[in-house]
């Protein structure tokens, strides 16, 4: 389940020699805070979620709200996608489709990472504008340990906002980087827990919001200009998935062993 909780903000003063409230209704909701709800399975995506987590967006613009915060809900920010139906075009379509919904809504959004966000967690923080990480949050894309790989925006969206080293570190290395680690290098701007985010949240409300839209859109625009993948990297990357390899890495799981590769 995706949850979604409108909080409502003060009323600013009104400019002078305007009445009251003008400008503002009050009680309208200024923060929408959007939480997957699956602590069950570690908040791991499935198709369901992901197309929760467009509803839930689309409910934050329609009522008003000025910014969101993206969490989860017990122990895990997101623990990645349900490998039950990661093999599956029909996830990938979802996801990508929640990863797109969360950057392109006009509003900031601001990822509370209360926990892991491996792999399609690592996703999800990475399309939000700015990331608040807990002491027990960490990040990861073990990709290489499954035989799979995520696509070239995600590899950009990492090395530009972590560092080119720390970005092949995780895909390359399948290194976890901490949240200590993660605030050094750039990937998280705040360290704390949804307190932090909610407060940073309330002072993004009260900011220009065509302002905030269009940073966001430009800061966007720039980062993906260079995720446009060249036909061998699309190539690369659909084989990645085609592969024996990927098939190994699916039956190993099944059967609780560690895979064997072979490069095809």
């Amino acid at each position: 389940m995706i949850d979604v909780e409108l909080r409502g903000g003060p009323v600013p003063p009104p400019a002078s020699g305007e009445p009251a409230g003008a400008g503002q209704t009050p009680g309208a909701p200024q923060v929408a805070v959007i939480r997957i709800d699956r602590p069950e399975r570690r908040n791991a995506l499935d198709i369901e979620h992901c197309e929760g987590l467009r509803a839930a967006l689309g409910r934050a613009e329609d009522s008003g709200a000025r910014a969101v915060v993206l969490t989860g809900v017990g122990s895990s920010f997101c623990a990645g996608a349900d490998l039950d139906q990661v093999y599956g075009e029909a996830f990938t379509d979802a996801l990508y489709n929640a990863l797109h919904a969360i950057t392109d809504t006009p509003l900031p959004v601001i990822a509370a990472v209360n926990g892991p966000a491996i792999g399609a967690g690592l996703q999800l923080a990475l399309a939000a504008d700015l990331r608040v990480a807990a002491d027990s949050a960490v990040f990861a894309i073990p990709t290489a340990r499954l035989g799979l790989a995520v696509d070239p925006w995600t590899l950009s969206r990492l090395a530009a906002l972590a560092g080119g080293g720390t970005a092949r570190a995780v895909v390359l290395g399948c290194e976890t980087v901490p949240a200590a680690r993660a605030l050094g290098v750039g990937l998280v701007q705040r360290a704390g827990g949804l307190d932090v985010a909610l407060a940073w949240a309330d002072e993004l409300a009260g900011l220009a919001p065509l302002t905030l839209a269009y940073s966001k859109q430009a800061f966007n625009e720039a980062t993906d200009a260079g995720a446009v993948p060249s036909e061998a990297v699309t190539a690369a990357y659909e084989a990645c998935w085609a592969s024996e390899d990927a098939q190994e890495g699916r039956r190993a799981r099944a059967q609780k062993r560690s895979p064997v590769f072979q490069g095809k």
